[in-house]
């Protein structure tokens, strides 16, 4: 008998404790409501990103396009400018000029391409193996000047 009792005690407390458990637990329906929430906010996030992605691509790509095709209009205007005016002298047919490409391997530097047409380039201190001097220059400068300001 008193088995039957302790067993009894156990089953209603167990029902008391899920009974309890369930009311005291509405936060795990907000937790998982939040949970959803979270993840159809990052899936919306993912999928602006990927938006955003395809549309710069097909941006670039239509740029390039663009490019492309200007490059022939100005071509096929350099040309038949030639054909169609051939008295007008080159300096003032406007579509005489070189068009800029994208260098590769066999082509000049564009300093050379500018010193080759006649004009004169600025001096770049910083970018070829000239510039030691000129920097060497410019330091004892400083330090002159610096020294000459500790004695003053």
């Amino acid at each position: 008998m008193p088995w039957i009792y302790a067993l009894l005690g156990l089953l209603i407390g167990i029902v008391l404790g899920l009974v309890v458990s369930r009311l005291s637990m509405p936060n795990n329906q907000k937790q998982k409501d939040l949970q959803k929430e979270l993840d159809k906010t990052r899936y919306q996030l993912d999928q602006q990103k990927q938006d955003l992605t395809d549309h710069f691509a097909q941006t670039a790509e239509m740029l390039d396009s663009l490019g492309k095709e200007y490059t022939k209009l100005y071509q096929h205007m350099s040309k038949t400018s030639a054909e169609l005016l051939p008295s007008l002298p080159e300096q003032d047919n406007p579509f005489m000029k070189k068009i800029t490409q994208k260098p590769n391997k066999n082509t000049p530097p564009q300093k050379e391409i500018f010193e080759a047409e006649g004009y004169n380039v600025p001096k770049d201190y910083a970018a070829d193996g000239s510039s030691d001097e000129t920097n060497s220059n410019n330091t004892s400068d400083d330090q002159q000047d610096t020294t000459s300001s500790k004695a003053s």
